[in-house]
């Protein structure tokens, strides 16, 4: 009975008496738990936030620059020339000869360069 191994449920005591010598004390899980929520709201802000930030910034610039004659393309892939902007956030928009719509004009997602022919549109006849 000298070689029959210990039971496997039996830990073995630190020197100081612990039964647990790898547990942390609550102070240091706090800390722990701090420290990694910290970083991963950075890690949020960086990845997901600031890029978000940026590109309502640039869209908004972008409304700003819109005048009457801009080639534009709506989000719904719509793509025509500002006859007029009104007040209350709606643009006019001339899709074909004589055929205007009123568009939001955050729904406009881009204002094509002067010179640059609109490819694959419908109305090129």
């Amino acid at each position: 009975m000298a070689d029959t191994p210990a039971p496997a449920s039996t830990v073995a005591a630190a020197p100081g008496g612990d039964a647990a010598p790898f547990a942390l004390s609550p102070e240091k899980q706090l800390m722990d738990t701090l420290i990694f929520l910290v970083l991963l709201f950075f890690i949020f802000y960086f990845v997901l936030l600031r890029p978000q930030q940026q590109r309502a910034k640039a869209h908004q610039r972008l409304l700003a620059t819109l005048q009457k004659g801009s080639r534009v393309v709506t989000g719904g892939g719509i793509i025509g020339t500002v006859q007029k902007m009104e007040a209350d956030g709606v643009a006019v928009v001339e899709i074909a000869q004589g055929i205007k719509v009123r568009v939001a004009s955050g729904t406009i997602a881009e204002v094509l360069p002067e010179g640059k022919p609109a490819t694959g549109t419908a109305n090129d006849n």
